[in-house]
């Protein structure tokens, strides 16, 4: 039997985001926790199911999972801590839907807190395995996606001013949302005078760090519709991985991302002709172009005039990252996305709501460009 459309998102809850001075990834996480109770209107015994991602800066590691569960005063029935850096997110949202629909669990929360802002965390750790990267130069997350934005644009034409496109839609989303870090309107003359971080990747087509708090409720959708707020099903998801990077000459073109994608479609009975929302992983702005490539919303090498002319912005063809994204609303590593889906799916989301959001498609992928899901949420 098919899990989609079995279970849904009951409540999310999100902190503040920025800068917290004097906060910790786990007061955050709780406080997050607490928001998405409140959101759902359930209460803390009724969760029997705990799957957590530590922070950054969160002394517990691959034990975050036992800490939280101490601190909030819960003993579940399942329940781990995962750590895939931007894919974590979707993928602990997709685990917490198959615990409960092999029974293991009834109503699980996926937690998330981090203090990446205050902590002085960059981003900026050496790539690759035995041999690594940082030998020769790889050094951080920016330099991996300066390797497909380069070969991106050696091979289709793709131009800086293209990717600015994505950054300028971002902050335009950004400037809706009350609760974006960064707000303050910019055009494609600010992201090209920008500061050069790795060629070609100016500093506005890297993403924020952000300090900041994020949990997701998900339950049976039978269940949810009970409870305080529509259920959001999540319809459809898929995830791929891929453990080689170098070895494989198109490693730059994250190819498994599609993968992922074609398994959530084909779960959630649809296709990127249905969708005209989305909440598309942008931890780089090249990282968006990719996406729009492999969900099909265009052709191979395409997504860089696909962009253009406003299309990726509300009105558009294909209202992108509509909260602001990695890139202006607050970097939680894709967990906002998933938020910010939700909402969209509810019709929260007051000036920035998309006409049609029946349906979203959220994306997510972390480490060395490795890790990779897409789920579909729908309206019930």
């Amino acid at each position: 039997m098919t899990i989609g459309r079995k279970c849904a998102v009951a409540g999310v809850g999100a902190t503040a985001q920025g800068k917290l001075p004097g906060r910790t990834p786990l007061d955050l996480g709780i406080e997050a926790f607490k928001r998405a109770l409140d959101d759902a209107g359930l209460r803390k015994n009724d969760i029997d199911g705990l799957l957590t991602m530590p922070g950054t800066t969160s002394p517990e590691g691959s034990l975050h999972f036992l800490r939280f569960g101490e601190a909030v005063g819960l003993n579940p029935r399942f329940s781990t801590s995962m750590t895939m850096g931007g894919a974590t997110a979707g993928i602990l949202l997709q685990t917490a839907a198959m615990a409960i629909h092999a029974g293991q669990a009834n109503t699980v929360a996926c937690v998330f807190g981090d203090t990446a802002k205050t902590g002085g965390v960059r981003f900026n750790r050496a790539s690759g395995g035995e041999l690594s990267w940082g030998l020769w130069g790889m050094m951080g997350a920016a330099a991996n996606s300066a390797v497909a934005a380069d070969r991106h644009m050696h091979r289709y034409g793709t131009t800086s001013r293209q990717l600015a496109e994505v950054a300028v839609a971002c902050r335009h989303h950004a400037s809706l949302n009350p609760d974006a870090v960064m707000r303050a309107p910019i055009d494609i003359d600010d992201h090209q005078n920008s500061r050069m971080i790795v060629r070609p990747l100016h500093l506005l087509d890297c993403c924020l760090i952000s300090d900041g708090g994020v949990c997701l409720i998900v339950t049976s959708a039978e269940r949810a519709r009970d409870l305080a707020k529509p259920p959001v099903l999540i319809a459809g998801f898929g995830q791929a991985h891929t453990a080689q990077t170098l070895e494989c000459e198109d490693w730059w073109y994250v190819p498994h991302q599609k993968r992922a994608l074609r398994d959530a479609f084909e779960m959630a009975g649809c296709g990127p002709q249905d969708i005209k929302v989305a909440q598309l992983y942008d931890n780089f702005t090249i990282s968006v172009l990719l996406w729009l490539e492999h969900a099909g919303f265009c052709g191979e090498g395409e997504s860089g005039a696909f962009v253009e002319g406003g299309r990726i912005r509300l009105g558009g063809d294909l209202a992108v990252n509509t909260a602001g994204g990695n890139l202006s609303e607050s970097y939680m590593e894709g967990w906002l996305h998933l938020v910010e889906g939700v909402r969209q799916v509810r019709s929260e989301c007051g000036d920035r709501q998309a006409a049609d959001a029946q349906l979203c498609l959220v994306t997510g992928r972390g480490m060395a460009l490795n890790c990779a899901n897409a789920t579909i949420l729908s309206a019930a």
